[in-house]
């Protein structure tokens, strides 16, 4: 799993055409487009369409858009992705099963656990979320 927080340059169109609504593309990404109806929905999308196109071993080193060349109803937006966390929601996404596992505790923590109606599994899988998320 990827442990690294990349940030990627990107222009937003706004157009007022057929209704209110940005596109996000990336001279970085080849290919990488997507829209959102608010500026907030665009940057939301484009944090997903930037992992989902880089996700791999070699990310693109960013570009320096000072060069680049922008119309009217363009901006450069900078985008921060997290990849540790968009691959934690991609496997979260992708859960499709549990697994039985058998773990041994003392007699009377299960004693506790039964009178106090606990969901021992639900219990284990918070505490390992916690330590390894």
């Amino acid at each position: 799993m990827k442990n690294k927080i990349l940030v990627y340059p990107t222009i937003f169109a706004e157009f007022h055409d057929d209704g209110d609504y940005f596109t996000v593309t990336s001279p970085n990404i080849e290919g990488m487009i997507t829209q959102g109806d608010t500026r907030e929905d665009a940057v939301i999308e484009a944090v997903d369409a930037i992992a989902t196109m880089i996700d791999g071993e070699d990310y693109p080193k960013p570009m320096d858009p000072s060069s680049w060349r922008l119309k009217s109803n363009e901006s450069i937006v900078y985008i921060s992705v997290d990849m540790k966390q968009w691959y934690l929601e991609k496997e979260k996404r992708l859960k499709t099963k549990t697994v039985k596992r058998t773990i041994t505790i003392p007699e009377y923590l299960d004693n506790l656990a039964r009178e106090r109606k606990v969901n021992v599994s639900g219990l284990v899988r918070k505490a390992l979320e916690k330590e390894l998320i």
